[in-house]
């Protein structure tokens, strides 16, 4: 299966988001990487390496990001990992995190949940 990390500025809504997509999708390897190494807001690379080394398989990994330093960060320790396979997804954070969870226990390889999440953004919710 596809991994996931969810990259936050909040620690909180990392795990919040986390434990949306693990209800959909339990067996998923999921990580969350929010907030700075001191519990502030930001982004951690340290805690973006860690997480996507928890989660990365040969299948790959699914990177989901809030905003601004998120994709830069997630970015540049894409960069330092190497581990190929990983792809930083464009999408809205929740729903981009549902349907990838359900689309990684479906089978899916990375580049057709990279497909569906885009989709993602278009949800009507009402």
């Amino acid at each position: 299966m596809v991994g996931m990390v969810v990259v936050s500025h909040s620690k909180l809504l990392a795990e919040g988001v986390v434990e949306v997509a693990r209800m959909m999708a339990n067996e998923v390897p999921i990580a969350a990487a929010g907030g700075l190494d001191d519990g502030s807001p930001g982004t951690s690379f340290r805690k973006i390496i860690a997480a996507v080394q928890k989660v990365h398989s040969k299948d790959g990994v699914a990177i989901l990001i809030d905003v601004g330093s998120a994709f830069l960060t997630s970015e540049m320790a894409i960069e330092t990992l190497k581990l190929g396979n990983v792809k930083i997804l464009d999408c809205p954070l929740v729903e981009g995190a549902i349907v990838a969870a359900v689309a990684s226990r479906c089978g899916n390889s990375l580049k057709e949940i990279a497909r569906k999440v885009d989709e993602s953004r278009n949800f009507k919710k009402i």
